[in-house]
């Protein structure tokens, strides 16, 4: 395969950004990887935020730059990050969400069962391996965090990650929503490596707290927004009715690579014993999805067709959240009166009932904890180090409940 040469990018969120390693443009070329244009970085929460159109190449991308900065650092702090481990770590988060289908989270168990995007990223990076003839093997082992490097795995993955770093950011950007703005800059600057574990410097104690505080924020507003939850779960029930017809033999439009998933349960062995699989998934993005949804709202059944209206038209379910769980009892109801509302059978109206949980953890200290060095040498949790009223309780799992249903 031939090398491109160095490349700059314009980044609304950075400006220009330069891409050292020429192998990152020869994986940005790679067909598997330009998917990624088609596959949006929020799922449906342009609903919502109309801005917030960005797709997963953009966040892979700038993901990338960070990534740079960050060795750059780590470097002038004093620590040995040689060309090819910088090249590989840089490779492994340009490539970390290569594995999300279409609508990113929203269909992650919906397409296929029991796998998830990371372990699909992993299947795409040995594929692409082999066409490079092993170019991506220390990529692979600091994704796997098999490499005894460390740091560099939680420079790709953990709480204080240029994923997160960079999401967080750039969904604050397009979204409009302010509150998730954070100072990576600075963030990245405070950023120090003792006894191979990522570590943030204590003068960076406040950028931390405002990373986290952020996160938070950014998930009850934009990624677990209620009319985003309506929107993203009516999407899963249009493709669970979809691949109900289908197994009832019933003729649903879909193109090859949809069909073939509609058609089938794939499981994680399925991808792993058949190339086919892996190839058919890559062919899948959101145009897809929205191509069959279109079509689908003249479908003769009319649990498809009206949900598959509902999502076109943006006519979403009502939708209550609580902190008390729905009893059975109370879905029941909701599912009856819905059945007669529609008239349809209950199984067919419990399509038009969600019944979910959802939950928000802004940090988990049990979770590779973010390090403070304070300026003595002593290593102390984030949640431990900041005087931060709120930062403790920040790190318990906030739980919700939803019913979500049709409002006539």
């Amino acid at each position: 395969m031939a090398l491109n040469k160095r490349k700059i990018l314009n980044d609304p969120v950075y400006g220009f950004i330069a891409l050292r390693y020429e192998r990152l443009l020869d994986l940005i070329d790679h067909p598997y990887f330009q998917r990624l244009r088609r596959i949006s970085q929020l799922g449906l929460s342009s609903l919502v935020y109309p801005g917030a159109t960005h797709n997963r190449y953009h966040h892979a991308i700038g993901a990338v730059h960070l990534m740079q900065n960050a060795i750059d650092e780590i470097r002038w702090k004093g620590h040995e990050i040689s060309d090819q481990e910088a090249e590989a770590v840089c490779m492994a988060i340009l490539l970390h969400d290569i594995g999300h289908g279409p609508f990113s989270h929203a269909l992650e168990h919906t397409i296929v069962q029991g796998v998830n995007h990371e372990s699909i990223s992993v299947f795409i990076m040995n594929l692409i391996n082999e066409e490079m003839n092993g170019a991506l093997n220390l990529t692979i082992e600091i994704f796997n965090d098999h490499y005894h490097k460390r740091f560099l795995h939680q420079l790709v993955s953990s709480q204080l990650d240029m994923d997160r770093l960079d999401y967080l950011s750039r969904d604050s950007f397009y979204s409009g929503v302010t509150e998730g703005k954070i100072g990576s800059e600075r963030i990245i600057k405070m950023l120090n490596v003792v006894d191979d574990t990522l570590v943030i410097e204590e003068k960076g104690i406040y950028s931390i707290e405002k990373f986290i505080v952020a996160r938070r924020l950014m998930y009850w507003q934009v990624y677990l927004h209620k009319t985003v939850l309506s929107a993203e779960f009516m999407l899963v029930n249009v493709l669970k009715r979809a691949k109900e017809l289908v197994k009832n033999q019933q003729s649903v439009f879909a193109s090859p690579a949809l069909k073939l998933f509609l058609e089938n349960d794939f499981q994680h062995q399925d991808f792993l014993a058949d190339a086919a699989v892996l190839a058919a998934f890559c062919d899948l993005d959101d145009y897809d999805i929205l191509g069959a949804i279109k079509v689908w709202q003249k479908h003769d059944d009319r649990v498809l067709s009206e949900l598959c209206t509902r999502l076109i038209n943006r006519d979403l379910f009502k939708i209550a959240l609580r902190k008390e769980a729905y009893s059975q009892d109370e879905v029941k109801k909701v599912i009856k009166r819905v059945a007669a509302q529609l008239k349809l059978t209950e199984h067919e109206a419990s399509y038009f009932v969600i019944h979910e949980t959802v939950n928000n953890r802004a940090y988990d200290s049990s979770d590779s904890p973010i390090l403070v060095l304070m300026k003595n040498g002593e290593l102390l949790d984030v949640a431990k180090a900041s005087d931060h009223l709120n930062l403790s309780a920040l790190a318990i799992k906030v739980e919700k409940h939803f019913l979500a249903f049709p409002s006539y």
